[in-house]
């Protein structure tokens, strides 16, 4: 053998374990991912409903996006997005509603949030007709997964009898879960009289609220449980639960209840923090129903409640408004169709009155895929995650 040939053969060699090395740092055994949740993540879906006010399909929504104003709330890409690429999909997930979101397209996962969804039923009519977490997980079930399963048998070339490939492959997908602060804010809070809770000292708030928080609360992971049970039966395994962020220093919540100095209002934050604390519970308790899942939990609300407190180490500058003119109409939630931006957005954490920006996103995700910190991503990252 020449020098020439075995040069040729250790280099070819050697590129092939390089390429293994490459596959596995990018996350190559994740097929893809599955997304339920709010407008948090949504990316499109509400743009197909006919009857909703929560809508991002117009300027200045996608401004810094090369596709333009997508239904994504954010000027740009959102978490899901970023980790996406982190994960080193090739593709865009796409949204449920798309006329497209069908064969060979699925293949990298679906979409399903849905802008003012919670994971009440009724949650999110105040906005008017939007899909909750409920209705998600039945698209999913009922147009989905069979479409996915024929795709499947199609690319192995097995008819029938394909449930156990079916499941194999689903393993490898990711479900992503985002909930609950809807059904804090749009729900809970927006029911209850809350001149009260304006007005008086916090800490002396009544012990009705508190049991009445309590019990919401409990409703709220009770249900979302069975709700990971019934993915789980579809063959679900690799679970992502995003925490309800800090609802308190959102600044359409700042500008409603503290109008003169901003600042945060503490009695919202107590009541993500106590479903967080719940949420996060989640990743043991359903371990008896769920044995061969795992489940990873994000600390979105931590994530953002650092850098507000803590901005400049991270890069950003503004934490308490809205970086585009909020709309009125949508009582300062979203930004106003084709109104004014500021032009340092990647120095605001907040687009609008409630979302992220792309900036924002992207220290979200990328914490939530590499962070070694249990504060961050517990028990471990979505990076060893899609390696499981």
């Amino acid at each position: 053998m020449g020098a020439a040939t075995l040069f040729f053969i250790l280099s070819l060699q050697l590129w092939f374990v390089i390429t293994i090395v490459v596959s596995s740092c990018n996350g190559a055994k994740t097929r893809g991912m599955f997304v339920f949740g709010s407008s948090i993540v949504d990316n499109g879906n509400n743009n197909f409903l006919p009857n909703t006010t929560a809508k991002a399909d117009y300027l200045p929504y996608g401004i810094d996006s090369k596709m333009g104003p997508t239904g994504r709330f954010s000027n740009g890409r959102n978490m899901i997005d970023v980790l996406g690429k982190l994960l080193g999909l090739r593709q865009l997930i796409p949204p449920f509603l798309h006329p497209g979101t069908q064969g060979k397209k699925i293949l990298h996962g679906v979409n399903f949030a849905s802008g003012g969804s919670g994971i009440l039923d009724q949650t999110g009519s105040i906005v008017s007709k939007v899909i909750s977490l409920n209705e998600q997980i039945s698209n999913f079930e009922r147009t989905t997964l069979p479409d996915l399963k024929s795709e499947i048998e199609n690319r192995y070339h097995e008819d029938d009898g394909g449930d156990k490939l079916v499941s194999n492959e689903l393993s490898k997908y990711l479900f992503i879960v985002e909930t609950g602060g809807n059904d804090l804010l749009l729900n809970y809070f927006a029911k209850m009289n809350m001149n009260t809770d304006i007005t008086v000292d916090h800490k002396h708030k009544t012990q009705r609220n508190n049991i009445g928080l309590q019990r919401f609360t409990n409703k709220l992971i009770t249900l979302l449980s069975s709700d990971l049970k019934k993915l789980y039966s579809m063959g679900a395994r690799k679970f992502v639960l995003i925490s309800v962020q800090a609802i308190g220093c959102v600044p359409v919540v700042r500008a409603t209840f503290h109008k003169e100095n901003r600042s945060c209002v503490e009695f919202m934050n107590q009541a993500a923090v106590l479903f967080n604390t719940k949420l996060k519970s989640l990743v043991h308790k359903t371990k008896p129903q769920m044995p061969d899942a795992t489940v990873v939990y994000v600390n979105f609300y931590g994530i953002i409640d650092h850098i507000i407190r803590n901005p400049a180490k991270s890069g950003f500058r503004e934490v308490n408004t809205a970086c585009c003119e909020v709309e009125k109409r949508s009582h300062g939630v979203l930004c106003k169709r084709r109104g004014k931006t500021c032009r340092n957005r990647k120095e605001h954490v907040f687009f609008d009155g409630l979302h992220p920006t792309e900036a924002m996103n992207i220290v979200i995700a990328n914490k939530a895929y590499a962070s070694r910190l249990t504060d961050n991503v517990y028990p471990f990252n979505i990076r060893r995650l899609s390696r499981i």
